[in-house]
Parts: C-alpha cells; structure tokens; sequence
C-alpha cells in the first residue's frame, strides 16, 4: 500500500498558532524598546500643560537647555516644517503648543538628554506662565455651545416627525455612555535613526506606518522618501496607536535629525494616559415612536461626544455610531444625527468598534425602553424589530442588508444557551433573594465591515520566492497581536502550497510596501490577504507557465501539491521547480494589490453602502449584583458568533474572547474621570480599572456560528473579527440593567449610565426602589379613591 502523501502544514482553516506565541510567553518577542542601541541614544521627555485652557504669555526654556545631560530642547519654534500631527489634515493639532494650549496634559515643549530622568528632571526648570481661559470639558457643554470640531452630520428615512406624531405609545430618555482608555500593554514609543542627508529611519508602535512617515516628514519639511518607518510588532494597539503614535515618533525624529544621533520617546503610563485620546464618551438623546407589540414605528436619535481640542478622528467616529445606531434593528421611520463636540480634554480617537459601539449602546436601551414599558421580555422586543425580508431590509443609510443571518443565529442560541429556562430560574431565584437580585439579557451585533472613508480601503503587498525555496512576505498590515501576520501567512502557504513554516514573516516597511492603510476597521485581513494572495498567484502562474514550456505540457497539466508540482507525468519539489526558474531567468518577485469593491458613501447626500459586508453575532449574560453595595458579577456567559468560513479558528476564538472582556471593561469598571480643571485622574491602573483575570466569567462558553460562510468574495470567504465581539458585552449591561428592574417588577426602566460601576448601580438600585414605592403608593390611592 502506497504511503498517504504528506498533508499541508498551516494551510487556511488550520488553527495554526500565533507566529509569535511562544516569543510571547518567553519574553523574546522584540518590541521597540528591546531594540538595541548605542551608548549615544538620547532620551526624551515631553513637558505638559498645566492648564485645560490658557493662552501662554511666557515659556522661557533657558534653564532647561543648560541642565546637565540636556543635548536638545524641542519648541514649536524648533519646527522645520509644519508644527501638525493631524491624520485628516485639517491643521488643529500641534505637535508642540504654540501660544495656546487646549487641554491639560497637552506638550508645549520636548527635552531630549542622556537619560529620561535627566530630561525629565530638566523639564521642570523651565518657567511657563499662562493666561487662564474658560474651559469646556464635557460633551454636554460643547454641544450647548454648538461648537464642533466636524460639522454634524444626519441620517435620515421616511418621515420620523409624522410617525412619532401618529404611534400609539411614545417615549423620551437620555443615556450617557462612558469612554474608555486603550490601556494596551506596550505604550506609546518610537526610536530614530538618522541617516544621511538628513534622512531618518523610525521604528515605531504604530497601527499606520504611513501616516507616520507623512507627519515626520511634514514637520521635517521633507519629502516622504526621507523618511522610512519599520513596524514588527505592537504590545496591543486597540485604534489608540492609528493616529496616537505619530507625535511621539516625530519628536524622535527630529531629534536624530538635529543631533545625529539615535533618539527615542517613550511614555511612561501616567504620561501615556494622560496625553493620548480614548474611546470617545456619548450623550444619546432619543424619542421612539412604537406600537402595542413593541415594534418600533419611528426614531427621532441625537448622539453628542466629547472629541477633544481637535478633530483627529472624530468625524468618521461619529458617522459610524451613526452606521450602527440601528444595531440589528429595523427603523421604518428615522433620523439620527450626531454632533462631534469641541472640548478642552485630549482628543480622542480610535478604538476598537470606531463609535459602533456606541451607537449600539442607544438602541439597545430603546429597545429596553420599549420592553419595560410593555412589561415584555427585551429579547421579544428585540426579535420583533429584527431586519427581515424585503420590505424590511434597508437601514437608515439606505443600504440594503442582504446577508442577514441573526434570525437563525439567535435562535440557535436560545437553544444551546437555554435562554428559556433560564429566564424562569432567574425570576424564581429574585422572588426569594432580596440582596442579591440575577440578571440574563441576549443581545444582538451586526457590525459593517470596510473603512467608512472609501479610499482607505485598499492595499498592497509584496513576495519574493528565493532559490532555495524559502518565501519572504510583506505586506502594509500591521500586527498588534491579533493574528494577522499568521493569517496572511496561511493564505500564501495555502497558495503556493507550501508549509507555512517556509514563510518568513517580516516587518511592515514602507520602504517594501508603500501607502498603506491603518491596520483598523476591522479590515487587516480582509484587505492585506487579498493583496498577499494576488502577489502569491502571480508567481504561481509564473511558475507554472515555465513550468509548462519545460516539461512540455499544456498549463493545465501543472498542479501545486503540498511542497510538491506535478507537471504532466512528472512530480518535483517545490525547491527544485524555484530553483530551475531561477536559471531559466524567471521573476521570482511579485507585488499583489486590492482595493475592496462596491463600497461608496455620498455623504451628501446620506446614503450609499459604506459597508462590503456585516458581521454578525449574539451573547447571552448572566450577572448578579448586590443591592447594598452595588458589585456585580458575570456568573456566565453564552456567545455565538459568525467569522464566514474561519481562517484560523484558534485565533479567531482568541479575538472572539478578548474583544468580549475588553468590551466588559468598558461596560463596568473602566472609569474615566476628569476633575473641574481638565485634569484626568483616573490616569494609573491604581485608579483605572481594566478587567482582571478573576472578572474573566467562570462559565464562559463560545461558538463559531457553523453556517457561517461570507456571501461576498472575501479572502476564503472568511469574515471579519477584530471589533465585532467587543460589542457582544452590551448584554453584560443590560443584564446588569434586568438584574436591577427586578426591583421594580420588571416594569421600570433602571436609570443606569455606562459604565455600570458598583457606585452607578446602587443609585440605580435606589432609584429604582423608589419609583417603585412611588406606584404601589400612587396605585394604592388611586383604589382608595375607587372604593
């Protein structure tokens, strides 16, 4: 009997390990700071506003330049070129602040020394003196202004004023959604290379590697082929290193410029906190029109954030929250509208959801309204305001879902997490606990998949076969711990039918691949396989075409096997056939490009289809809390989640897994929290509160939806899975939130903000024990008066 031929190794569907797992865990992974460095390297330290919002009458730096071990004391006046780290171009971001500051914590100068003590300790001498200006610190205060750093932006269908107008029951409410810092495990750093001519090479922990070769050389006042960025790898990114990174690298930079020398910047985590944005917080202001079923007839939707002294980018963010205000929802009648609010705070930015997140938030609590007021289960309400068939299909930009499948995803989970009884134990279990109450809510995401600024939606990549068979890959995504570099690994090694252990994994370059996108959107994989698989079958054909002609054998004779080409009656090893290319003079080096199709926004006009595709997916929460002390905990966990055909189901788990703990953060214990001055004291994980191991649920139970299988022509029809599954914790709150209207028989809306901190839900808790004696009081007269 013939021996099986040998199978593929880290082929696609493979639960192929991390590239880098084992580095991890052993510490050899190299990250920015591990790079080595010559003695000469100088450190440097930024110093920060002490005001919210002042004019700077004075800044005399003259004992900072004569402090021992000072090389360089940065100023805005120190700027070669433009004094702007803007992604977007519009010009509100300083590097250095030039006469004005706008937000506590802003940089008005940089020190670079022999240590970052020394720098930091020079830093101090220097004498500021400001003009004090009245701040606006919350999102509230600039919408009042109506000062915004983009103008507002509307969606709209039907006739929402006439549908309000005309539904039977109506109802009005504010929710106040929380922001939440990135907290990833490697801050803020870059280290600079000078080169010559005045050339620069910065490695960096950047989600852009672009956008940070523009701004260096923007503020170098130099072309961008003097300046190349290297990204190997981020300690965690999260949208906090998209735009975030490029101050800190350019700062190096123009210190390795105007020294010589090599120059890094890194944060330190107080500093890091302090200085770069966050998720943005929301005010959501709706009144929805519905019917006795608990249909939704009409939406009338604000949604306000708090963006900070600049727009970064804000405008993107709060179009998104508007994408996603429907959530999984049909709204017949709508307009939704946001207002990206000036504050004097850090402007925030990016992070993991891109205003989704937020925009599910509030139509999750209208839908919660509803089920309250009609004293239903919310689940019901939610199934009932589903997308549908024709007819009920089309969201509030007028873009047509046709690959809906949370119907029969939920429904599935209502089975495997047996929602049903449940339910019914959590009632009983209330009636007889009168401190500890449980909570259970089963929430929905459908999450569009594509950047929302179409030309972003592109990407580039290169292959170089060499003679003895080894591969080496680049491509313009960025890895961040997130299994992209393995994934697109997969995707050649399945191409050319190689094991994957033949592949070479390198650093993101633009000096290899130019132009890139941020890795963000949820869209790494999609976009960067694509382009790696069309550099991978271009030399495929070439290989086979020289192939055919070799052997003398139609193309179609030629067949890739597992490390192995069949040509005709003829079998070779895959070094072999490389190696005879090469001497038969064949290019063993291809680029792959790819732009994602059908993706279009008219902004004008508030329609289009920004979105290639949705991903979509459910989780079931149970939670307890304490009615004396607030505490709540997550006792279990049910989700079930769709990927398309997966490639990669171990890391896809590992995505599904940490996005939901994130967005459990962010629901519960992440407080931001600034004082009346703008300062941010919540600023060290002594105050800051991410999730801890022992918050992980002790029942935590996933799935991969098995039907799930991507319409579109995605990278093996795979789906998306970065930022889908944070949103999965919306159910934490909720069922925090149903844990609380147990106190009120179900029939009361809990006045719970996010994040659902123990403080917040006592009050709710009071709150709602309160309107609840109010009734039985108001009831108890009303049958008095009756009788």
């Amino acid at each position: 009997m013939a021996e099986p031929a040998p199978a593929l190794s880290g082929g696609v569907r493979n639960p192929q390990a991390h590239d880098s797992a084992a580095k991890h865990v052993s510490g050899e992974a190299l990250y920015v700071d591990d790079i080595p460095t010559s003695a000469g390297c100088l450190q440097l330290y930024a110093a920060m506003s002490e005001r919210a919002h002042a004019r700077i009458v004075a800044l005399d730096v003259t004992a900072v330049r004569d402090a021992p071990g000072v090389a360089l004391v940065l100023t805005a006046a120190d700027i070669p070129g433009i004094n702007d780290v803007s992604p977007t171009g519009t010009l509100d971001d300083p590097l250095l602040a030039d006469g004005r500051v706008l937000f506590h914590g802003q940089p008005i100068f940089a020190v670079a020394a022999e240590t970052v003590e020394q720098a930091r300790a020079a830093a101090a001498l220097a004498v500021v003196e400001y003009e004090d200006l009245t701040p606006a610190l919350t999102a509230e205060e600039g919408w009042a202004k109506q000062d915004y750093v983009t103008p507002p932006h509307k969606l709209r269908r039907g006739e929402p004023g006439a549908a309000l107008a005309k539904a039977a029951k109506r109802l009005q409410g504010r929710l106040a959604i929380g922001g939440q810092d990135h907290f990833y495990l490697e801050g803020q750093v870059s280290l600079a290379l000078p080169g010559e001519d005045g050339d620069v090479t910065v490695q960096t922990s950047s989600q852009h590697p672009s956008e940070v070769q523009s701004a260096v050389a923007h503020n170098l006042g130099r072309p961008a082929n003097a300046v190349t960025v290297e990204v190997r790898r981020m300690g965690g990114g999260f949208g906090g290193k998209e735009t975030q990174a490029a101050q800190w690298a350019v700062l190096a930079a123009l210190t390795a410029v105007k020294t010589g020398r090599p120059a890094k910047m890194r944060l330190d985590r107080d500093d890091d906190m302090i200085m770069t944005g966050k998720r943005h917080d929301f005010l959501a202001d709706y009144d929805v029109g519905f019917d006795a079923e608990g249909r939704i007839e009409a939406l009338d939707l604000s949604l306000a954030s708090r963006c900070g002294f600049s727009a970064d980018l804000s405008s993107s963010i709060n179009d998104r929250a508007l994408f996603h205000a429907d959530n999984a929802y049909y709204l017949p009648s709508a307009e939704l509208r946001s207002y990206p609010c000036r504050t004097n705070t850090v402007s925030n930015t990016a992070f993991r959801g891109f205003g989704g997140p937020q925009g599910m938030m509030a139509i999750e609590r209208v839908i919660e309204a509803i089920a309250r007021e009609l004293g239903l289960d919310p689940l019901e309400v939610r199934k009932r305001n589903l997308y549908g068939a024709a007819g009920r299909d089309v969201t509030p930009y007028h873009m047509t879902v046709e690959d809906n499948v949370l119907p029969e995803l939920i429904a599935a989970l209502e089975v495997s997490a047996d929602y049903a009884g449940r339910r019914r134990a959590v009632a009983a279990f209330n009636r007889d606990n009168p401190v500890l109450k449980r909570g259970l809510a089963l929430t929905p995401v459908k999450f569009g998949i594509s950047f929302t600024t179409t030309f972003l939606n592109q990407a580039g990549a290169l292959i170089h076969i060499y003679r003895d068979g080894s591969v080496h890959l680049n491509h313009g995504g960025t890895e961040m711990g997130q299994g992209l570099f393995v994934k697109v690994a997969q995707v050649v090694a399945e191409a050319l039918q190689v094991d994957i252990e033949r592949i070479k994994i390198t650093a993101t370059n633009t000096g290899k691949v130019p132009n890139t996108s941020p890795t963000a959107a949820s869209a790494g994989t999609d976009m960067n396989g694509m382009a790696a698989l069309a550099a991978a079958e271009t030399l495929k054909q070439r290989l086979t075409a020289f192939a055919a002609v070799a052997f003398g054998v139609p193309e179609a004779e030629v067949r890739f096997l597992p490390n192995r080409v069949r040509v005709g009656d003829h079998e070779l090893n895959f070094d072999d056939l490389v190696e005879r290319a090469y001497l038969g003079r064949v290019q063993l080096s291809a680029t792959g490009f790819y732009r994602t199709p059908k993706v279009h926004y008219d902004r004008d006009k508030a329609a289009g289809r920004p979105f290639y595709y949705f991903a979509y997916g459910a989780a079931v929460s149970e939670v307890a809390i304490d009615c004396l002390t607030g505490e709540s905990k997550v006792l279990r966990v049910d989700i079930l989640h769709d990927v398309g055909r997966s490639l990669n189901p171990a890391v896809d788990y590992g995505q599904i897994e940490g996005g939901f703990i994130q967005g459990m953060g962010w629901l519960t214990s992440e407080e931001l929290w600034f004082d009346d001055r703008g300062r941010l004291a919540t600023h060290a994980p002594s105050t800051y509160k991410i999730p801890a191991c022992s918050d992980r649920p002790g029942d935590f139970r996933m799935a991969i939806f098995e039907r799930g299988e991507n319409r579109e022509e995605t990278i093996h029809r795979s789906k998306a899975v970065g930022e889908p599954p944070l949103m999965l914790a919306i159910s934490v709150f909720h069922a925090i939130s149903d844990a609380i209207a147990s106190l009120g028989d179900n029939r009361l809306l809990p006045a719970l903000d996010a994040p659902a901190t123990p403080e917040r839900i006592l009050m709710a808790v009071e709150d709602i024990k309160r309107r609840a004696a109010e009734g039985s009081r108001d009831a108890a007269a009303l049958a008095a008066a009756g009788a």
